[in-house]
């Protein structure tokens, strides 16, 4: 059973909501700036949160965020609420979360309903890349991936709706549309930090491809104020060949050194992307063009554990290595996000559409 409401989640008169055991599943940006109280407290205040699950981490600190959870503890639930601010991308850690413990609830006798509270994808409705290509032997996507775009264009809700049917759940799911959320009338998508590496409004715009340098050893800019807006290790030079650029994007040599994570304490040298005002710039591409360069012009770079199962499609992997051609990937992916948005529009839950980035 599937419901989309479009009053707040306060408003909403369900038995399981009043009088049953609730759970919580959020962060930080469930917050009510109407009510000045966090989403959690709606019910802890009426006397019925029987769990609160949250980041396991500070709300800002260098380490990786994920909320954490076991199926014993969701036993016994009759609702749980999900809040959480979704950043457009699928490798996002708390997205994975809330899709895990879907497959969770699908596999539960009785399943307690799963309230969604929407909020607006700050990455908006642009499209990139292309669904997980998990079909050739050997070869595996990461946990909990749904299969959308590197860059899917949806809310959370929509996201949800189409795991929903994607894994065949029958436990109840409904979706508080972002509308009647007062939160997404006073405050942008990016005022409260979905993550602690995501902190900035351009931040989600360059993190669809951006997040792969996670798996290699060049650093985006984690452990610095403006992660993914940076990228850099000790080995790159800028007196050599420069990467490649893009529309809608702008490179900068820099330097910089992080306080936390790889390269702590290291001086860096990279460079700073400068997204252009009102264009248009597809980080996938640019992000793989670039991974070619160093992979091609730097016998220090390496792509480390994780990084196949991340990117989740071999054509991909290939043009990283050198073995297909700029004009052959482009032509790939232009099909595959054409594919996703007509296998998108099924879920849609608001009138604007999801675009591919021209």
């Amino acid at each position: 059973m599937f419901s989309f409401r479009t009053t707040a989640l306060v408003d909403q008169m369900d038995r399981a909501l009043h009088e049953g055991s609730v759970g919580c599943f959020c962060t930080t940006n469930c917050w009510r700036t109407d009510q000045n109280r966090y989403m959690w407290q709606i019910f802890q205040q009426r006397g019925n949160l029987s769990r609160l699950f949250t980041p396991r981490e500070a709300e800002l600190t260098p380490g990786t965020n994920h909320i954490n959870f076991s199926r014993d503890e969701l036993e016994g639930l009759n609702a749980i609420v999900v809040e959480i601010q979704d950043v457009g991308a699928r490798f996002f850690n708390y997205t994975k979360d809330v899709l895990s413990l879907m497959e969770t609830l699908a596999g539960m006798q009785d399943a307690p309903s799963m309230y969604v509270v929407d909020h607006i994808n700050p990455a908006g409705r642009v499209v990139e890349g292309t669904m997980p290509e998990s079909s050739l032997p050997g070869f595996k996507v990461e946990p909990h991936t749904a299969k959308v775009a590197h860059r899917h264009g949806l809310t959370l809700g929509e996201l949800c709706l189409l795991y929903y049917n994607e894994i065949g759940a029958r436990f109840p799911l409904h979706v508080i549309s972002a509308i009647a959320t007062e939160t997404n009338k006073s405050l942008l998508p990016w005022t409260i930090a979905p993550c602690s590496d995501i902190p900035g409004m351009f931040t989600s715009e360059l993190y669809s491809g951006g997040g792969l340098w996670n798996n290699t050893n060049i650093t985006p800019g984690i452990g610095t104020s403006r992660p993914y807006e940076y990228i850099g290790a000790p080995f790159i030079r800028h007196d050599g060949p420069v990467p490649p650029g893009a529309r809608g994007i702008m490179l900068r040599p820099c330097s910089f050194t992080p306080s936390a994570g790889r390269y702590q304490n290291m001086r860096c040298f990279g460079y700073q992307l400068m997204l252009e005002p009102g264009g248009e710039y597809h980080s996938l591409l640019h992000t793989l063009d670039m991974l070619r360069f160093f992979k091609e012009y730097y016998p220090e770079f390496r792509l480390e554990e994780g990084f196949r199962s991340k990117l989740a499609d071999p054509v991909l992997t290939d043009y990283v290595l050198g073995q297909c051609t700029e004009e052959e990937v482009r032509d790939y992916v232009k099909v595959a996000e054409q594919k996703w948005i007509r296998k998108a529009k099924k879920f849609l839950l608001y009138e604007d559409q999801p675009f591919r980035c021209r």
